[in-house]
């Protein structure tokens, strides 16, 4: 899909000599899944602590050696 956007050239040049992609499209791909993944991280890092588990859990006797 093409679509126009403003970029700052001089971060596309810093994310294109460190980033190792070959073309600008690339770079921006590979920096928005990047920004996904690391989002989506973070995400489930402020689960931490707000769930909880039952005491008489036994996580040992769940396993399945089949």
């Amino acid at each position: 899909m093409a679509t126009s956007l403003g970029i700052d050239p001089d971060l596309l040049e810093k994310a294109l000599a460190i980033g190792g992609e070959g073309t600008k499209e690339a770079t921006v791909n590979r920096a928005l899944r990047e920004f996904i993944v690391r989002r989506s991280q973070e995400r489930l890092l402020d689960l931490f602590g707000t769930l909880e588990w039952g005491g008489d859990y036994d996580y040992k006797n769940e396993r399945s050696r089949e």
